[in-house]
């Protein structure tokens, strides 16, 4: 892996041309490899804060050593290896700007030995590279074609649904740590260039009643595992994974974690629901979107007034005022992670929430945007017929 450090931007950038010996690669950052926690990354939240958060930062903790281990079995149909997962988190740590994050996977990254130089390896990774790339910065870019760009280049469809789960974590990692550093108060390092994603075109949220259906495979119950059947079996029909469940069955240990972690974060307020829409709608999932809105029990109108985009809810905000500076956060931090600030959390301070009460729902914020992305790079919605 050949490695250039960009003017102007203080993280690593990664080429997809491979190497075959590591002994002259040097990580910016080499002891950022070494962390006892490869969730926060070290990161020294307050006492009551981990205390109030432990049941959800436990399961993600070994989400992301499920992840990324150190060590895996490359198989017929499982062919992922340590390094391109590390190469994937490396491109989504990039584009979501959180300085921390790029440390931690570029130094892990570089004493790998790289896969070997034959032109069918370069082209594996720089399309595992743009893949991740694109769903991490515009994921309603994401559609059939790009899955089978994937498939050209050797990826079978268990790994397809890893990488969608990579890009989908680190998004999430880098927004609860984004939210992290904004509750200690730590100054925002603003890279200049690095750009907003862009809201998801308006013409995906016109239909009320489309569904989703998945693009590749699932497991099926004729040959499942007793684990993996029994995994499924604890899937509430309320929840977000129903319909992804059959296609991330074949990880049941992550499946399971996965849901265990949905169940901590999730709540029934009208800030869980607002943060779900939003993310929904700036990612491009029109049927996170359409559940959460068909669930909406709070002040009439605001369902249409996300799905129009943000001049509507800017004139529905001026009647609920006391949902301002909520939508303004969610927004940020899911638009622009490297941005987010301790300017965000303040209104939100302001309104009687507790220090762990933002940290859970901006965690939630990133959680949707796993959710939205393995929906969007897993299927598509079509309309009922």
């Amino acid at each position: 892996m050949e490695q250039r450090r960009a003017h102007g931007k203080s993280q690593w950038y990664h080429e997809t041309q491979s190497r075959t010996q590591a002994a002259d690669a040097v990580a910016l950052v080499p002891e950022a490899a070494h962390v006892t926690d490869r969730f926060l990354l070290d990161l020294s939240l307050p006492d009551a804060t981990l205390r109030d958060a432990r049941a959800w930062l436990t399961l993600s903790r070994r989400i992301a050593d499920r992840l990324f281990p150190d060590a895996v079995t490359v198989t017929r149909l499982d062919t992922f290896s340590v390094y391109e997962r590390l190469s994937t988190a490396l491109t989504v740590a990039q584009v979501c700007g959180v300085q921390r994050l790029c440390n931690h996977y570029a130094a892990r990254l570089a004493p790998l030995p790289g896969p070997d130089s034959s032109r069918e390896s370069n082209r594996r990774l720089a399309q595992i590279t743009e893949y991740a790339r694109q769903l991490a910065s515009s994921p309603s870019l994401i559609g059939a074609a790009s899955r089978r760009q994937l498939d050209e280049v050797g990826l079978t469809a268990n790994d397809i649904v890893l990488i969608n789960q990579l890009v989908g974590f680190i998004s999430y990692q880098a927004r609860t740590i984004a939210a992290g550093q904004a509750l200690l108060g730590l100054p925002v390092r603003w890279l200049p260039g690095m750009p907003v994603q862009e809201d998801a075109p308006a013409a995906l949220f016109e239909r009320h009643d489309d569904r989703w259906q998945p693009d590749i495979p699932g497991l099926e119950l004729r040959v499942a595992s007793l684990e993996q059947q029994d995994a499924l079996a604890e899937i509430s029909p309320s929840s977000p994974l129903l319909n992804l469940a059959p296609l991330l069955a074949h990880d049941e240990t992550l499946l399971r974690e996965m849901d265990r972690l949905i169940q901590q974060l999730w709540d029934d307020s009208d800030a869980t629901a607002l943060a779900t829409l939003l993310s929904a709608r700036i990612n491009g999932s029109p049927d996170c979107f359409n559940q959460q809105a068909q669930r909406w029990a709070g002040a009439a109108g605001l369902p249409d007034a996300v799905r129009n985009g943000d001049r509507a809810l800017l004139a529905w905000s001026h009647h609920h005022p006391e949902l301002q500076p909520l939508t303004l956060a969610v927004q940020l931090l899911t638009r622009s992670p490297d941005r987010f600030s301790a300017a965000q959390l303040t209104p939100l301070f302001a309104q009687g929430l507790c220090p762990a009460g933002p940290l859970k729902l901006l965690a939630w914020c990133g959680l949707s945007g796993w959710l939205n992305r393995l929906k969007i790079g897993l299927g598509a919605v079509q309309p009922i017929t």
